[in-house]
């Protein structure tokens, strides 16, 4: 009703303009103009809805991340050097997952008609892999919002905490099992959290099970959220962290275990025999982040409760119509 008034109006505007003759060329501009604007907020409105309806659970956990914790950025912008360069940062990463989804969302309506082609597989590709990415922008991220909330280290509390479980410093006292090559391979071990992800990932991803593989997705997001949240409002450095594919100072909860732990609960549901591959793999990575200095024990259990929360939320939510957006369910077979 209130279009259609407006269009009265602009005909009443442009028919008294006629009448005098000489204003009949500034009621048509007038005219036109609004049909301009209407038509360009009209575009907008469907096209950011045909966006929003190309993301899937994954993206819906993704963004939540990013809002609340933009929202923390915003509150203690005074603790951080950069917090506004921050925030632009994080709006053209949502946008670019935006861009994205439609575009390959648009490609898998043409493979539908035409065929599956190499541009339509790429499009496929990336919009199934970027999560990996996205997992190690918020990774390094971390590095400046650790003491975001609470701007002292917490090394004490858990070096005590540590202690009272076990009475005694654990890193300290596997000193005495050290050798050269148990290092090496205790380095080896706490590496492979890397390719745990990748390797469950891409099974799913070659056998085309597509709510599976965005499960596993979504249980790692949930997890990861739940441990930078717990890690901007309580954290604690390690002095002796090594530099590389490494956060100095995010100790609390472990987030490589947080994701292993995600990831495994995924081969439990989706590749039980994968589960029974990565468990004892996944058992070896813990201790190496003790052997290694690189986390305390509380650290370790924080990443499991933190990765089995991320399960149980991701399982939740991949329930929920639409988890798994139409687009990113399409194979290219």
């Amino acid at each position: 009703m209130k279009l259609n008034r407006a269009h009265e109006m602009h005909a009443e505007t442009a028919g008294e303009a006629l009448a005098g003759g000489s204003d009949y060329r500034a009621a048509a501009t007038m005219w036109s103009e609004a049909n301009i604007h209407e038509s360009f907020w009209m575009t907008l409105r469907r096209e950011t809805a045909a966006t929003l309806a190309t993301c899937g659970a994954f993206e819906w956990l993704a963004f939540g991340h990013f809002a609340l914790s933009s929202v923390l950025i915003i509150l203690f912008a005074e603790h951080l050097q950069h917090p506004w360069r921050m925030l632009a940062r994080r709006a053209a990463v949502v946008c670019a997952v935006l861009l994205l989804c439609r575009i390959q969302a648009r490609w898998a309506a043409i493979s539908r008609t035409r065929g599956p082609s190499f541009t339509s597989g790429w499009w496929h590709f990336w919009r199934h892999w970027y999560p990996h990415l996205f997992f190690l922008y918020c990774f390094e991220e971390l590095a400046h919002l650790m003491t975001l909330i609470t701007p002292h280290w917490q090394d004490a509390k858990l070096i005590a905490f540590d202690h009272w479980l076990t009475g005694v410093h654990p890193s300290v006292w596997l000193e005495q099992f050290a050798t050269p090559g148990r290092n090496e391979f205790m380095q080896l071990v706490y590496l492979t959290y890397f390719v745990y992800l990748v390797v469950l990932g891409g099974i799913l991803y070659y056998r085309q099970e597509w709510h599976a593989y965005w499960s596993v997705m979504t249980y790692s997001m949930a997890g990861y959220s739940i441990g930078y949240f717990i890690a901007m409002s309580f954290t604690a450095t390690v002095n002796f962290i090594e530099h590389y594919g490494r956060v100095r100072g995010a100790a609390f909860p472990s987030e490589h275990v947080a994701g292993s732990i995600a990831v495994l609960w995924g081969a439990w549901r989706f590749r039980r025999w994968l589960f029974w591959v990565m468990a004892p793999v996944v058992f070896l990575m813990c201790v190496s982040t003790i052997w290694g200095r690189y986390h305390y024990i509380a650290d370790i259990f924080g990443g499991i409760v933190t990765g089995t929360l991320g399960y149980v939320i991701g399982s939740w939510v991949m329930k929920r119509k639409g988890a798994v957006a139409s687009g990113a369910a399409l194979g290219q077979s």
